[in-house]
């Protein structure tokens, strides 16, 4: 998959962080990225070389990166809406 189409995936399950080059998850929607970790809630920042995902666990920030041209696949996840 293109780094293109897989950005355009990210922007549509996040909007921007003001004053920042990060994003932040739309409420509702989960990503998954490889069939790895669901996040929720988290942050992301599209690098040119890299994908962060920055998650508060309880008192703890992680920070997952994946390298563009090692994602497979990116799911989202969220609720029907009727």
């Amino acid at each position: 998959m293109e780094k293109q189409t897989l950005e355009k995936v990210f922007e549509y399950a996040s909007s921007p962080v003001h004053g920042t080059l990060s994003r932040k998850l739309r409420k509702g929607v989960k990503i998954q990225v490889n069939e790895g970790t669901v996040f929720e809630g988290a942050t992301l920042f599209l690098g040119d070389e890299f994908v962060r995902v920055t998650q508060k666990i309880g008192e703890e920030t992680r920070n997952t990166y994946y390298a563009w041209d090692k994602i497979c696949c990116v799911s989202t996840i969220g609720k029907v809406e009727e």
